[in-house]
């Protein structure tokens, strides 16, 4: 059997086309351009490429794009004063401020300054302990993690009564994406560092989130014929065949795993389109609360 791929990219396309021409539909309405403001801190080379990479899919889905950059000295409060600045500005539907952060800055106060109808992309404590609880709705989800749910229910995946298991439990991806699938009435097992016999617990996973940035850590022999295989990791492995030197893996090896699997992403590919065509999607929003419409 061969896994049938999940084309992230061809979705999330469509997702953004999507997102385009309710941009434009706006605009003949003559209500406000969605805009979406990026804050960088310091000089990570990985964030300046996200942020860009953010940039131009704003300008080609028409959304109203601005770029802010600090120096990784700026003071906690300097950090929060221009948050509070973007906050009041009716421009701006959404803020973004890429993380990780420089050492010595509080991300939780940070993130807490951000309004909550502008935190597009879904870290404000409130917006993750809404998604924690039962009955309580975020206004947003984070990008990366409603992504991943938008490829399983793309792909027809009943996701009721199925077992998942998510591997990494960080911030950005693992808690979030396990949260979504308990409220889609998935049973969870979160595996990390300190778990037992991880390969065991794979074994038993109708759906398999990997998102902990190993390169082919999960084997082909460690998935359940016919599961859902989401691979978040996106790690570089040295290949001298390559013209830069390096190719891009997932945290499976695909190579194995694709011979097992009923459905699995590609690395590069596969979840990565979706985290900007889901943020696109959140500054639309972010728009449309700001007009009092709360339509998703």
């Amino acid at each position: 059997m061969v896994a049938q791929i999940i084309d992230g990219k061809a979705i999330a396309e469509a997702l953004r086309e999507e997102v385009k021409k309710n941009v434009s539909e706006r605009a003949a309405k003559a209500l406000p351009v969605p805009g979406l403001a990026t804050v960088i801190i310091g000089n990570n080379p990985a964030s300046k490429v996200y942020v860009r990479m953010k940039q131009k899919a704003c300008q080609e889905a028409g959304i109203h794009s601005v770029g802010h950059k600090l120096p990784a000295y700026a003071a906690q409060e300097e950090v929060e004063a221009l948050v509070q600045e973007l906050n009041q500005d009716p421009s701006i539907h959404g803020i973004l401020v890429q993380l990780p952060l420089p050492a010595g800055l509080d991300e939780e106060r940070v993130l807490s300054t951000i309004s909550l109808k502008k935190d597009v992309d879904g870290f404000h404590p409130i917006n993750i302990g809404r998604l924690a609880q039962k009955g309580r709705e975020p206004l947003f989800v984070p990008a990366t993690p409603s992504g991943i749910m938008y490829l399983l229910e793309h792909s027809g995946k009943i996701l009721e009564g199925a077992r998942a298991v998510v591997l990494g439990r960080s911030n950005i991806v693992g808690m979030p994406i396990s949260l979504l699938l308990i409220r889609a009435n998935a049973t969870v097992t979160i595996c990390h560092s300190h778990t037992a016999d991880i390969p065991a617990l794979i074994r038993e996973a109708d759906i398999l989130i990997a998102a902990v940035g190993k390169p082919e850590y999960v084997r082909g022999d460690w998935i359940k014929p016919g599961a859902t295989v989401i691979d978040v990791g996106v790690n570089r492995v040295e290949d001298a065949s390559r013209k830069r030197g390096y190719r891009l893996v997932g945290d499976v090896a695909f190579n194995e795993a694709v011979e097992v699997a009923g459905t699995i992403t590609p690395v590069p590919g596969g979840v990565g389109p979706m985290t900007i065509a889901m943020l696109l999607r959140n500054t639309l929003r972010a728009a449309r609360l700001a007009d009092g419409n709360d339509v998703g």
